[in-house]
């Protein structure tokens, strides 16, 4: 069986300035480790699929650094993508794509900036969600709750299919405090990881049953597909698609819809506040990434060097971020309000660190 793994890196990451920037996202930061976000999720697909089965989709402005950062990969397997038209169409570029050279092929969807503590794990968990796809099943990844998190959507749990997979009952928004303690304690929820499994028939059948005008912009552009002229023909095409999620467009009005229960260490690296989660942390929880960063006197702070000498001393949860040509200090339980302070300095035309 054979499974083409298909990474999504045409993410902003607006919620990590000043390290992120406009040509610089989230994915391609070294969040975890001293390597990328984008090199790490390939990394981890060693043994599931060789780098020529392996895709990356992404923007215009990204492309050159994917290929730089990925090596291995080849250059015709990056898929780039005109314009952002959410997941739905970057998806069904990938669908079209390799179903011209696998029509019974697996895809499996896979964010670019997320982390996973048990690769080892993680790979058995696509494993058997493949077996499923094969089987005709649209597939999605639920990952098993360790807390009533209000940051998620969620995936209620249907009757059970055997090997552990269940049919999806419901995709459900992001709850709040009160709904999401009841989600965890029910056991009848997952948290939705936004990763997909399916064969490339079965989704382009669904992308003609659900999203038949995206369906019909892929097949003309198919006969194109590997040829000369499809780039060209993609820039006319793709902009005109509608700009949709998968589990908007598609999965949540498929029918035969099955999630895999995944318990592998898994870290969506949300906001500045979840490095604490991924990174090691001293006796007092901080957080301290630089060979010149020191934390004293404090307790729960993530503090992020530049390469300068960086003190913090006598704070309490708090985020600290160097950049080297700006820098962040923020309450680490308003991290995700980053994109604020974004949001801001675009008003106020402060543009040159965005």
């Amino acid at each position: 069986m054979k499974i083409y793994p298909v990474v999504m890196a045409g993410g902003s990451g607006t919620r990590f300035w000043p390290l992120s920037r406009v040509r610089h996202p989230k994915q391609f930061l070294p969040l975890v480790s001293s390597k990328p976000l984008l090199v790490e999720t390939l990394a981890r697909l060693k043994g599931l699929a060789p780098p020529g089965h392996t895709y990356v989709v992404c923007g215009p402005s990204h492309a050159a650094m994917v290929r730089r950062l990925l090596p291995r990969l080849p250059s015709r397997n990056v898929l780039v993508e005109p314009v952002a038209r959410n997941t739905a169409p970057a998806i069904a570029l990938a669908a079209w794509v390799i179903g011209a050279r696998d029509p019974d092929g697996v895809l499996a969807v896979l964010p670019s900036d997320h982390h996973v503590a048990d690769p080892r794990g993680f790979r058995a968990v696509l494993q058997r969600a493949a077996k499923l796809a094969r089987a005709g099943q649209l597939v999605t990844v639920g990952i098993q709750p360790t807390r009533a998190e209000t940051g998620y959507g969620y995936i209620r749990l249907g009757a059970p299919l055997g090997e552990g997979a269940f049919r999806v009952q419901a995709f459900v928004e992001k709850p709040d405090p009160v709904t999401a303690a009841e989600y965890v304690s029910s056991k009848e929820y997952l948290w939705n990881g936004g990763m997909f499994v399916f064969t490339a028939r079965a989704m382009q059948e669904a992308f003609a049953r659900h999203l038949p005008d995206v369906a019909e912009a892929m097949e003309r552009l198919a006969p194109r597909i590997g040829k000369r002229g499809f780039t060209a023909a993609l820039a006319r095409t793709f902009p005109r698609l509608p700009s949709v999620s998968l589990d908007y467009g598609v999965m949540e009005k498929a029918r035969n819809i099955a999630v895999v229960p995944g318990d592998f260490g898994w870290s969506d690296v949300g906001s500045f506040a979840a490095i604490g989660e991924v990174r090691p942390q001293d006796a007092n929880g901080n957080v301290a990434v630089g060979e010149q960063t020191l934390v004293l006197d404090s307790a729960g702070c993530v503090v992020l060097g530049s390469g300068r000498t960086l003190v913090v001393l006598g704070m309490r949860d708090t985020v600290v971020v160097d950049a080297g040509d700006a820098v962040l200090v923020i309450p680490r339980e308003r991290s995700q309000d980053v994109r604020q302070v974004v949001e801001a300095l675009r008003l106020k035309r402060l543009t040159r660190t965005l």
